[in-house]
């Protein structure tokens, strides 16, 4: 434990905790543009999972001796970050949460994907260490893979839907030739493209991804479909398998950051099915649907109107609302990152598992800007729900967010790069731009009104549908029957939806828990500035925050609001 002053305390043990994310998270280093001594990307192995909780374990006992009451506002959040990502490190470790890992829609074939579309090439030396990178991700599925096996030895298994749809996922990936794939493209968007020694390295890759990669996707989707035939689950529930229980309440207070317990969150998501379906009512009749919900979204889901014709047709359509809401963002926001993005469709292949939108966040060095992908299947993406899709994944949502963020020299490196770990908070700010999106003029038909209410629904149907499946032990077919009668969604979009909860255990609940607490916030601010309330002010002090918990959230907003209050001029006597 360093000594000295707690201020310089929090800060050398954000540094140590930021070599540890580095080393045991190489991914993370990679994206942030943190030069690493070789070439791993994952150190997924028992050893490494060991290893990094006990190390987890020291750091947390240094935390626990620090001295929170002379520290600041923003050296305070920092601690209680830190706890809170140290101990939810060996939560997840006591719950072995390594041996029974994602596979869907994150599973490690979309991960190393993603890492694909995040990298860029400039040179040799980048194209030299990208495909070394590249030669390690055979390794990486091996490991998981043993992990996987270790766990199904102890009695952990996993959904059939969930092994068929991350089996799915991977057979799409390997439906495209090895030099249409995602790892090639680093190498197609490079300017020095045309460099004989950059040329050199693509064909590398191109043999790598063709001799070793490609066999080891088909070994994984081969292992995914064999454990469908060795003891896969037919029920959904996470419960259903040894320390079940607290295995998803690991999950729901890491989603959430907050001590919510399951019954509490399925309460609360009835609650605001209701509210809101007053609302899409309302909307409805302004419609000409007066008392004819189900009519209206039966026009919604069968008008081909709202369906583009081709994907890029839909893209191209998105890519002019972005520029729309472009023009609105200064009035707004007086902190706007330097960074960009762009629109791209996402791959047919994977376009059916898929949700209709997401971010990719724009690298943290400023070698690529971040990507706003839309479904390549244009009925996943009806256009009344594209001026909601556009400000929650692009600007002023999750890209304008998280390219701050990169920016915000003055936090701690596992801040600034630690979004991913905020659900609550990052999703919580997406749903607030949502609404902020009216006051910006974003919507102006009752239809689109309408697609952003639809938003609404979708993320507090998460909250029953989710608590539904994994604490109260929902089928699919009741789980895709509550959300069929509340959204005009697709049936196939549905079920992606549903097959995506069985997947990922408490992860869709951060949405609306982090927006509600976003609203109230802003309904804070308002009412005690008044008159002085400026939306750039607000938004100034909310993005500066970064990435955080809820409660941290919370306490730094209600600093700032504190020092907004107009000091007393003492009367004279």
């Amino acid at each position: 434990m360093t000594v000295g002053r707690p201020s310089q305390q929090v800060a050398d043990l954000a540094e140590r905790y930021w070599r540890l994310e580095c080393h045991e998270l190489p991914l993370t280093a990679a994206l942030a543009g943190v030069k690493l001594p070789d070439a791993m990307l994952f150190r997924e192995s028992a050893d490494d999972h060991a290893r990094r909780d006990r190390r987890a374990g020291e750091l947390l006992a240094d935390a626990e001796q620090i001295d929170a009451h002379s520290l600041s506002a923003q050296e305070r959040a920092t601690l209680a970050l830190l706890k809170r990502e140290l101990s939810g490190l060996r939560a997840q470790y006591a719950v072995d949460a390594h041996l029974r890992p994602w596979l869907f829609p994150a599973g490690p074939d979309f991960t190393a994907m993603f890492w694909a579309n995040s990298a860029s090439v400039s040179d040799e030396a980048s194209a030299q260490l990208y495909v070394d990178r590249l030669a390690t991700l055979s390794g990486y599925l091996r490991d998981v893979q043993t992990n996987i096996e270790a766990g199904h030895e102890r009695g952990y298994r996993y959904p059939r839907v969930v092994l068929q749809a991350g089996a799915g996922n991977t057979r799409g990936i390997l439906s495209a030739a090895p030099e249409a794939s995602a790892w090639l493209s680093p190498f197609k968007r490079s300017p020095a493209a045309a460099q004989a020694a950059v040329q050199a390295q693509a064909a590398r890759a191109l043999t790598l991804v063709s001799e070793a990669l490609m066999p080891a996707l088909q070994a994984w989707a081969a292992f995914l479909e064999g454990l469908l035939a060795r003891g896969a689950r037919e029920s959904l529930s996470c419960i259903d398998g040894p320390a079940g229980a607290d295995y998803y309440r690991v999950w729901v207070r890491y989603f959430t950051s907050t001590l919510i317990e399951p019954d509490e969150v399925h309460a609360l998501g009835l609650a605001e099915v209701a509210r809101i379906d007053a609302e899409i009512q309302a909307v409805a009749a302004s419609a000409g649907f007066a008392g004819n919900l189900a009519g209206y979204r039966a026009f919604l889901a069968s008008d081909p109107q709202f369906v583009a014709p081709s994907a890029d047709a839909l893209r191209h359509s998105v890519e002019a609302l972005c520029k729309r809401v472009d023009r609105r963002i200064p009035e707004f926001f007086s902190l706007i990152p330097r960074m960009t993005y762009g629109v791209q469709s996402i791959p047919d292949a994977v376009s059916a598992r898929m949700p209709p939108a997401y971010a990719q966040p724009s690298a943290a060095d400023g070698s690529s800007a971040g990507i706003f992908w839309i479904s390549g299947l244009p009925s996943k993406a009806p256009s009344y729900l594209h001026p909601a899709l556009v400000v929650h994944e692009a600007w002023p949502g999750h890209l304008m967010h998280m390219a701050l963020m990169n920016e915000q020299t003055e936090l701690p490196a596992f801040r600034r790069f630690g979004a991913v770990k905020y659900t609550a908070c990052v999703e919580g700010w997406a749903l607030y731009c949502e609404m902020l999106g009216v006051e910006m003029g974003i919507y102006t038909t009752p239809h689109e009104h309408y697609g952003r209410l639809e938003m609404q629904m979708w993320r507090a149907v998460r909250l029953v549908v989710d608590t539904g499946i994994h604490w109260y032990g929902w089928s699919r077919q009741q789980a895709v029957a509550y959300m069929a009668e509340r959204l005009s969604l697709t049936r196939e979009t549905i079920e992606g939806e549903v097959d995506r909860y069985a997947a990922l255990p408490a992860q869709a609940l951060g949405y609306q828990i982090g927006g509600l607490k976003l609203s109230e916030l802003r309904q804070r601010a308002e009412a005690q500035m008044g008159a002085s309330f400026k939306h750039r002010d607000f938004h100034a002090a909310v993005m500066s925050a970064g990435a955080v918990t809820l409660p941290v959230l919370d306490e730094l907003v209600s600093d700032w609001l504190q020092c907004q209050r107009t000091p007393e001029v003492p009367h004279a006597a």
